[in-house]
């Protein structure tokens, strides 16, 4: 389930964050998105809503709520990118020579790395670099 935009806001305060207009619409902005979001892409939005916005409270704020479990990121060949963490754990499969990006769900990698390891991985940060089907035929086919 989505938090709503109070209750995020009431755990950034908990954390001792004051809850400017302009951290209230960052919040806003990442609890709209759909998919991935970039710092840039954040900033832009908000920006057009409220000009004077800074930078690093957009990339403070983002920070702030990805300790606090609402956003989960990944270093993607873009650079980094979060989504929401009610999103689901998952992998990105990047191939390195055309750049395609593909996405597969965490858990079936969580598990077989519980089972053949007994480690308990971590897959929100993860990328996979590799190359896709089109990229691996061999040329002239």
């Amino acid at each position: 389930m989505e938090p709503s935009l109070e209750a995020v806001v009431g755990a950034l305060r908990a954390r001792g964050l004051r809850m400017t207009s302009q951290r209230r619409a960052i919040v806003a902005e990442v609890l709209v998105a759909e998919g991935h979001i970039s710092p840039t892409s954040v900033y832009e939005r908000v920006r057009a809503k409220l000009p004077g916005v800074n930078a690093s409270t957009v990339y403070r704020t983002l920070d702030v709520l990805e300790e606090a479990g609402v956003l989960s990121q990944a270093q993607l060949p873009s650079g980094v990118e979060y989504h929401r963490a009610a999103e689901g754990d998952h992998a990105h499969l990047v191939c390195r020579r055309c750049g395609a990006g593909d996405v597969l769900p965490a858990e079936p990698l969580v598990e077989l790395i519980r089972r053949e390891r007994g480690f308990e991985a971590d897959l929100t940060h993860f990328a996979i670099w590799g190359l896709c089907a089109g990229c691996r035929r061999p040329r002239g086919r």
